[in-house]
C-alpha cells in the first residue's frame, strides 16, 4: 500500500494533505506493508486473589469466585436468602361429640342428655373456623354448625382461629352457656381468647365436646 508521510509523522494515504491531521504533505511516497491497529494496553492479569487463590481477571475489581473487592482488601458479606418454611401438608381437623361426663358437669335445667350420640370428623380450615347454629332469620352459617345437635348452642357460640405463627385460638363470642377448655372450672368470658392445641377439648352447649387433632 502506497503511503505519503505527513510533516507530523502521520502515514496518509493522500499525497496532498494528511489524511489524519490535515497537514500538507509536500514528502515522497512510502511504500509500507499495512499496519494493524494497535491493540489497547493490556490489563496486568494473573494475580492470585488473596482470599481464595483464584487468578484475578485482568484489572476486574471483585473476584468472580468468592467477591473479594481488590480495591478494599475485604470480601463483600452476602445475605442468605431466608429458607421458605415447608408446605402443610395435612390438616386440622376435630371430632364432635356428646359428652356425658361434661354434661352432667354443667347441668341445664329442662335439658336431657341425648338417647342417641354419634361421632363425627370435621376439618377445620384455616384461617376461622365458626361454631354456632345455623340460621337465617340471623345470618348466621357456622363451619361447625350444631344446631340440630345440641339445644344449648348459641347461634354465634364461639370462633377458632389459625395465628400467623401457626397456633390455634378460641374465642367464646357471648354465648349464653359459656365455652369451656378442658376440665377447667370457669368458662372463658365474652370475648376472651385462648390458645388450644392437639388433643384439647373445647365444649360446648349442654353436652358437646370438640376435641382438636394436629395432622398426622
Amino acid at each position: 500500500m502506497t503511503t505519503f508521510a505527513c510533516p507530523k509523522g502521520h502515514a496518509s494515504t493522500t499525497d496532498d494533505f494528511c489524511d489524519t491531521c490535515g497537514a500538507k504533505i509536500g514528502g515522497t511516497a512510502v511504500f509500507s506493508p499495512g499496519v494493524a491497529p494497535a491493540a489497547p494496553p493490556a490489563f496486568p492479569s494473573g494475580e492470585p486473589c488473596p482470599n481464595c487463590g483464584t487468578p484475578r481477571a485482568g484489572a476486574g475489581r471483585f473476584c468472580e469466585d468468592c467477591g473479594f473487592d481488590h480495591s478494599t482488601g475485604k470480601v463483600p458479606v452476602l445475605t442468605q436468602p431466608t429458607t421458605a418454611a415447608a408446605p402443610v401438608t395435612g390438616q386440622w381437623t376435630a371430632t364432635i361429640f356428646a359428652d356425658r361426663e361434661y354434661f352432667e358437669a354443667n347441668k341445664i335445667e329442662g335439658v336431657d342428655f341425648p338417647e342417641e350420640t354419634g361421632e363425627r370428623t370435621v376439618s377445620l380450615p384455616a384461617p376461622q373456623v365458626r361454631i354456632g347454629r345455623k340460621s337465617t332469620s340471623k345470618g348466621t352459617d357456622p363451619e361447625i354448625d350444631l344446631a340440630d345437635a345440641d339445644p344449648g348452642v348459641s347461634h354465634s357460640h364461639a370462633l377458632l382461629t389459625l395465628s400467623v405463627d401457626g397456633v390455634w385460638l378460641v374465642s367464646d363470642l357471648g354465648s349464653t352457656n359459656g365455652t369451656w377448655l378442658n376440665d377447667e372450672p370457669r368458662p372463658l368470658t365474652a370475648g376472651q381468647t385462648r390458645s388450644v392445641g392437639d388433643g384439647d377439648h373445647v365444649h360446648v352447649g349442654a353436652w358437646t365436646t370438640i376435641t382438636l387433632h394436629a395432622p398426622a
